[in-house]
């Protein structure tokens, strides 16, 4: 039987592929939980700096697999929500690359990552509602929370696909590429990969953790996350690798 989910590792990056092509990357209860196990390892190896999510054979997802909706089944993983990731990020960054549709629950994963890499010729869309559903994995709740509020309402509210470049405009991903997306989201890890990791992670937790703080607050508990950074290991040999020309070999610690 062919894996719905198929992993490996690439000069610290690991790259997630959904691997159900027949059915356009479909999510399935299987795949949700392969994904979700791949986030648990990119969290827990040190070696691993930056995950990729990505789709095999020219698209990303096209969302829920409606047959199996259709038998109970829900795509789903507890605690980790839709596809394994949407409810539950890895702490260390993770890039899409978006080839084909990023497409209902395809979208709802894309916008779970933290940087998105597409195809030129990639579309991107909530359909749901044509299908008298809602894009409940985090599509009607983080959507205006990337884009603005009446754009996303009307993604919403009338199903409508945008391109590739009307993404960009918006602001939805960061790179559009007329190479496989894959190569463009590797040489954006690879940027990534060269910092300090536990700068790295400790500056995704701030912005994303942050914007639920109270102003007042914001100081003092950015202070809490960044103080062990910077009295860290990593800080020193940054600094000293600067200092003496090299390049920093990092520890994490």
């Amino acid at each position: 039987m062919t894996e719905e989910v198929l992993t490996q590792v690439q000069d610290g990056v690991l790259i997630v592929t959904i691997n159900r092509p027949e059915a356009k990357n479909a999510m399935t209860k299987a795949a949700a939980e392969a994904i979700a196990a791949a986030m648990d390892r990119l969290d827990a190896e040190d070696d691993l700096r930056v995950g990729i999510l990505t789709g095999a054979g020219g698209t990303f997802c096209s969302g829920m697999d409606l047959k199996g909706f259709l038998r109970g089944e829900t795509p789903s993983v507890e605690g980790r929500g839709f596809g394994g990731v949407v409810q539950a990020p890895p702490a260390k960054p993770l890039i899409a690359a978006v080839e084909g549709y990023a497409l209902a629950g395809g979208l709802e994963l894309m916008i779970a990552c933290d940087l998105v890499v597409a195809h030129s010729g990639a579309k991107f869309g909530i359909p749901e509602a044509k299908r008298g559903l809602v894009a409940a994995a985090g599509g009607v709740m983080m959507l205006p929370d990337q884009i603005p509020e009446r754009i996303a309402m009307e993604l919403a509210l009338t199903g409508d696909f945008i391109d590739a470049a009307r993404a960009y405009e918006l602001g939805l991903i960061n790179t559009v590429t007329d190479k496989p997306a894959l190569d463009g989201a590797m040489a954006l890890a690879a940027k990534i990969a060269a910092n300090g990791p536990l700068a790295v992670r400790v500056s995704k937790q701030v912005m994303k953790e942050s914007r639920a703080w109270a102003m007042e607050d914001r100081y003092n508990n950015q202070g809490k996350l960044i103080a062990p950074v910077f009295v860290s290991h990593d800080a020193r040999e940054g600094a000293a690798a600067f200092a003496e020309k090299r390049a920093p070999n990092w520890t994490g610690k």
